[in-house]
């Protein structure tokens, strides 16, 4: 694990959000006449762009899908985003890539503004040297510009650097900005939708990305 610049995910890599945006898209659906009580059917929103997925799964145009992200934040930012917990194991994995001398970053599809105040809330902001996100106007939601808006603004060399990430957005993000990656097995992508982008490496649980930063198996 060469790497000295290493940029995470924040859904699904950093800290378990299922509750908080399962039930803010379920609020959004509903204000739209969509009743969904299985919340489990939405966690594929759990990454991926929000408007994207609107429109994917339910078919809303491009007005109507940004629309239901207005309402999904009257309910995320009050509630949702403190309906929230951290992965075990996360915190130690941030402290000994610090001891280690590396820089950490966030690379989220999540506005800017939300993963801020989430890493502040659960006291994580302190590890990393940059948070970036999309805008809260839609701009700047595909993952592969997010990552190189990071790469950019610190300077970083491509070839230093890995993305941290659970879903597909995620891995192929860092395919187009040239970087490497890590697919996060104990988040909310599939193995199968994981290994279909060949990351750079796969790990299962949090013990297993410990282990291949500090050179121990598991």
């Amino acid at each position: 694990m060469k790497y000295n610049h290493i940029l995470f995910d924040l859904d699904g890599t950093l800290t378990n959000p299922r509750e908080g945006i399962t039930k803010a898209v379920q609020y959004a659906l509903d204000k739209h006449g969509i009743n969904v009580s299985d919340l489990s059917e939405l966690e594929c929103f759990i990454g991926p762009p929000l408007q994207a997925t609107f429109a994917e799964k339910y078919h809303f145009n491009e007005n109507k899908a940004w629309e239901a992200v207005l309402s999904y934040r009257e309910y995320f930012k009050e509630t949702g985003m403190y309906e929230n917990e951290e992965y075990e194991g996360i915190r130690k994995l941030l402290e000994t890539l610090l001891m280690q001398g590396r820089q950490l970053y966030v690379a989220t599809s999540k506005p800017t503004v939300f993963a801020v105040t989430i890493l502040e809330h659960f006291g994580l902001s302190s590890y990393f040297t940059m948070v970036c996100g999309s805008e809260l106007d839609g701009t700047r939601s595909a993952k592969s510009d997010i990552i190189q808006h990071v790469l950019d603004t610190c300077r970083i060399d491509k070839s230093d650097a890995v993305m941290i990430g659970d879903r597909k957005h995620d891995l192929i993000g860092a395919q187009n900005c040239g970087v490497d990656s890590i697919a996060a097995g104990y988040g909310f992508g599939s193995e199968e939708e994981l290994a279909a982008c060949e990351p750079t490496y796969y790990f299962k649980t949090v013990e297993e990305m410990q282990g291949a930063f500090t050179g121990l198996t598991v």
